[in-house]
């Protein structure tokens, strides 16, 4: 793991939130409301919770933009992403990439164009080495 990563966690619904605020950089509780009311049904207050608990996680920020507060994210998509699929990697596969992907080949979920991006990332690894 690089350094100066920050280990972040995001519950289901944290990760709606931010994935609009990776979207558009920063946003409103009120705009994060308008957002995702019709998706989710979610009130501003049940937003504002989620986002004093993501501020406690150090996952967003705020600043002070003219009325209103303006949320944006602390960490990256890909940072959060990468920790995410190692969690998942150690508490499913133990940490095996390889059992996943033999599951996956085994449930025949892979289709040929996904065996063939598999091929593709691999081949571009080797070539990285």
């Amino acid at each position: 793991m690089g350094t100066g990563m920050k280990m972040v966690s995001l519950s289901d619904g944290e990760w709606k939130i931010m994935s609009r605020l990776w979207e558009s950089g920063g946003s409103t509780i009120t705009g994060l409301t308008t957002e995702l009311e019709k998706e989710t049904g979610w009130d501003k207050h049940i937003i504002i919770t989620m986002l004093g608990r993501m501020e406690k996680k150090e996952a967003v920020a705020h600043r002070q933009g003219g009325r209103a507060k303006v949320f944006y994210p602390l960490v990256t998509r890909e940072e959060v992403s990468m920790q995410e699929t190692r969690g998942f990697l150690q508490k499913v596969y133990r940490g095996s990439l390889g059992m996943m992907v033999n599951a996956m080949v085994a449930d025949q979920a892979l289709s040929d164009q996904e065996i063939q991006e598999l091929y593709d990332i691999l081949e571009q690894a080797r070539k990285r080495e």
